[in-house]
């Protein structure tokens, strides 16, 4: 086992938990190169990030992410903060040699992640977007029985991603309701993975068909003061024509009462179909038309032969949305050792965000938009 890498990680809420959590749990379950250590998280407020740092396991803290990616015992740097932030941090990191990790979307807008992608490629570091719903293990037997060509020529995608947690006008104007801060609403931050999904298991999008609508136009502000102009969108539709032939479509809203986060999709080929749902996500639907059965059966993903599994558990007791964020790190930590960068890379997140890019260009043209 090789010298241990140093890890800081700029920003501590929800995706800060998520990423924590993964980066305590992935030197125990798997063999890799060179060992995560926690060294340092990195917030605004330093009583926050404090607390922050004893709760979730960094052995320091810093308020300065600036003074943080510069240091010599930094090895890699990952990115838990809004959008707005991204570019600055990411590009600062490369240039003092860091691996960086960057949640998704890589950007707030094209030109960003294009300066970023740049940037990392020019200092030659390890660079990885962190699309984790790509390490799920049902979505990773998915992609080898696609390629293995068990359902044929794939001719149909449809991905689905549907949340409710702002469905309430009174709820407030929070940071991923700001364009300024987010860059888009539900198109970057849950329609982004389908699309991320779509590149991953069907292949590059072409032209895009988009429609983008908000409906509550204002509401309530933080701490109170009166409201705000919500200018990002509530929810995202496209249709979608792959460079390979194939169609699809994706619909991204925060708006569907009583889905909490459905994010499935349907993929249908010349012989035969495959489907996922995240909130039963250790389980793959498949039909393939030289079977038996006139309809699909259900494969539930936890055996040691399935993607991922083997260093967990028995078959049947299964896993967590937490353990996607395990398997990106073990990919990822693999990449640093290697000095390359794994899929989704920043290549990867350039791809996505022409997509993200070319239907917002649609909904305002209404028009058919080349990626």
């Amino acid at each position: 086992m090789g010298a241990p890498l140093n890890v800081a990680m700029i920003g501590y809420e929800f995706m800060g938990r998520a990423h924590s959590n993964a980066w305590r749990q992935v030197p125990h379950f798997f063999q890799l190169p060179r060992p995560p250590v926690m060294q340092v998280v990195c917030g605004r407020s330093e009583g926050r990030v404090k607390e922050a740092a004893g709760r979730l396991g960094w052995r320091e803290y810093a308020t300065s992410w600036e003074e943080v990616v510069a240091r010599d015992d930094i090895d890699v740097v990952d990115i838990c903060t809004p959008g707005d932030s991204h570019k600055e941090i990411a590009i600062a990191a490369a240039r003092a040699g860091k691996a960086v990790l960057c949640e998704k979307p890589l950007a707030n807008d094209l030109a960003d992640a294009i300066g970023m992608h740049e940037a990392a490629e020019a200092a030659g570091v390890v660079h990885m977007v962190c699309h984790n719903y790509r390490r799920a293990p049902a979505v990773a037997l998915a992609r080898a029985w696609i390629s293995e060509g068990r359902i044929g020529d794939i001719r149909h995608y449809r991905g689905t991603y549907l949340q409710d947690w702002i469905v309430d006008p009174d709820f407030p104007r929070v940071w991923r309701l700001e364009k300024a801060r987010a860059g888009s609403g539900a198109l970057g931050d849950i329609a982004s993975h389908s699309i991320d999904l779509a590149r991953h298991l069907v292949g590059e999008i072409a032209e895009v068909s988009g429609l983008l609508e908000t409906f509550i136009p204002e509401r309530p502000l933080e701490g109170g003061g009166g409201r705000g102009p919500v200018d990002v969108d509530d929810a995202a539709l496209a249709l979608l024509r792959f460079e390979n032939g194939a169609i699809g479509s994706v619909e991204g809203s925060r708006f569907a009462p009583g889905r909490k986060n459905y994010n499935r999709f349907e993929i249908n080929g010349s012989r035969g179909s495959i489907a996922f749902d995240l909130e039963r996500m250790n389980e793959l639907e498949i039909y393939t038309e030289d079977g038996p059965d006139s309809g699909f059966r259900t494969v539930l993903v936890t055996d040691a032969a399935h993607p991922y599994v083997d260093a967990w558990w028995p078959p049947g007791h299964i896993l967590g949305y937490e353990h996607t964020f395990v398997h990106t790190l073990v990919d990822f930590l693999r990449g640093v050792a290697s000095g390359t960068s794994p899929a989704p890379s920043f290549a990867d997140g350039v791809h996505n965000q022409r997509v993200l890019d070319a239907i917002e260009r649609s909904s305002a043209s209404r028009r058919w938009e080349s990626v």
